[in-house]
């Protein structure tokens, strides 16, 4: 894989910020990457993270409505796994709101694409893969974000005909043979970012869209190559800790960067429609 690329088209990405601790300082980075760009990106390795968790009591009221998912999960690594990234998720979302991750709530749409119960002007998104959590989080519109080993081998095995489009198959094939797998990778975390930022997961057939190759400014692509979205989609690949590979896709739906995002400003756009249509009413006779 050749070095990460930064695309030149759509709203910017900034380079994931490693959290080493639940009360890192790192998170004043992450607040200010998403007051700048309206964007940021996260990372924590599950090895250090998992002997952080709170224990008991405390673990069931940080994780609130995923308490009752997490007794379901039987084995311990899966456990940790799973309670380890809502509370990194819960206490990115809190470093930007300047909220307690108790206090916020995760809830799930139809293809299980998590959001900020009350708080929908955030966008989120969370990735994990061996030792490796992702987060994601946006003012912006919409993201998505995925992770991968760059070593998992995926080319040679016959997996590349069922994820990519012909035109990506062709733009493999012409790649130095140490190059395709790596860069297979690369085109599979974006095709997840891509489809967790739309809300999709894998209903979207890999086969129908696509990206180019690594270096050049990154837009999905229809199958034969064409350009398929605009400058509204920005898209970024890392290689983190020399073993992953990491892809964000941002949605821009036009709402500009946000310059306050405190829990006691972000109000819910049900209460703001609501306050709106009472003060909207006429009031009634007597009154």
């Amino acid at each position: 894989m050749t070095a990460p690329q930064r695309s030149a088209i759509g709203p910017s990405l900034t380079v994931p910020v490693e959290v080493a601790d639940f009360r890192d300082s790192a998170w004043q980075q992450v607040r200010r990457d998403l007051l700048e760009s309206g964007s940021a990106l996260l990372w924590a390795r599950l090895s250090a993270l998992g002997e952080q968790l709170p224990q008991d009591v405390a673990l069931r009221e940080v994780l609130g409505r995923d308490w009752s998912r997490y007794l379901e999960l039987t084995h311990e690594d899966v456990r940790r796994r799973y309670a380890a990234s809502r509370l990194l998720l819960k206490c990115a979302a809190g470093a930007v709101l300047r909220s307690d991750p108790e206090q916020l709530e995760l809830a799930y749409g139809p293809t299980g694409r998590p959001y900020l119960r009350g708080y929908d002007q955030i966008d989120i998104s969370l990735s994990h893969t061996a030792d490796v959590l992702l987060v994601g989080l946006t003012t912006r519109g919409l993201i998505g974000v995925d992770a991968e080993r760059v070593d998992r081998q995926m080319y040679g095995s016959g997996l590349g005909r069922h994820v990519c489009t012909p035109y990506e198959l062709i733009t493999l094939s012409m790649l130095d043979e140490r190059e395709r797998n790596p860069s297979l990778v690369r085109l599979w975390t974006l095709k997840e970012a891509y489809s967790k930022a739309i809300g999709q997961g894998m209903n979207f057939r890999f086969t129908e869209f696509g990206f180019g190759p690594d270096g050049r400014p990154v837009q999905v692509q229809r199958p034969d190559g064409t350009v398929g979205t605009g400058d509204e989609w920005g898209f970024r690949s890392f290689v983190i800790d020399d073993a992953y590979c990491v892809s964000a896709a941002v949605y821009d739906a036009g709402f500009g960067t946000t310059a306050q995002t405190d829990v006691a400003t972000m109000l819910d756009q049900d209460c703001v429609d609501a306050i709106e249509e009472a003060l909207n009413d006429p009031p009634a006779r007597g009154d």
